[in-house]
């Protein structure tokens, strides 16, 4: 009886590969380099997917093209109005001026301030900023009377 043994030399090398993440990439999105996985004689590569990911943002959150931000305003400032001095992912400032009075669920729209829609270069989504009105804990007794006095409680 014959036994054929066969000798195969296993190569190992090194090939880097480039992925240039482009603006507005959303999560789930795959890189896929064709027939550059494991290879052994006889048998076609496997391909290397990549698949992107989003890091969390300490500010902002991503909602489809939309960037989401929240802010935090006074009761007074809900009645009196405010500015609100925003600083953009990619480092600018933007003022938003709050002149109406500013009702719970209130949010402003910037459009074309949100992620880069990769598709459509030059076109971006909105940034939406959801306003919070902070109430205050309690009021004094003078500060009721003065409310309801200039709110029209009193005449």
């Amino acid at each position: 009886m014959y036994e054929h043994f066969f000798c195969s030399k296993v190569r190992t090398f090194e090939e880097i590969l480039t992925i240039e993440i482009k603006p507005g990439w959303k999560k789930g999105t795959k890189i896929t380099f064709p027939e550059k996985g494991n290879q052994e004689p006889g048998i076609i590569p496997a391909d290397v997917v990549f698949v992107v990911d989003e890091k969390p943002h300490a500010t902002y959150v991503r909602d489809g093209n939309d960037l989401v931000i929240k802010q935090e305003i006074t009761l007074l400032e809900a009645l009196t109005g405010k500015t609100l001095d925003l600083t953009t992912l990619d480092g600018r400032n933007i003022m938003l001026s709050l002149t109406d009075i500013v009702k719970p669920g209130f949010e402003v729209v910037v459009p074309n301030e949100g992620m880069p829609i990769s598709k459509e270069p030059g076109k971006k989504g909105n940034l939406r900023v959801k306003i919070d009105v902070r109430y205050p804990s309690r009021l004094t007794s003078e500060q009721k009377f003065e409310l309801r006095r200039v709110l029209g409680g009193v005449s």
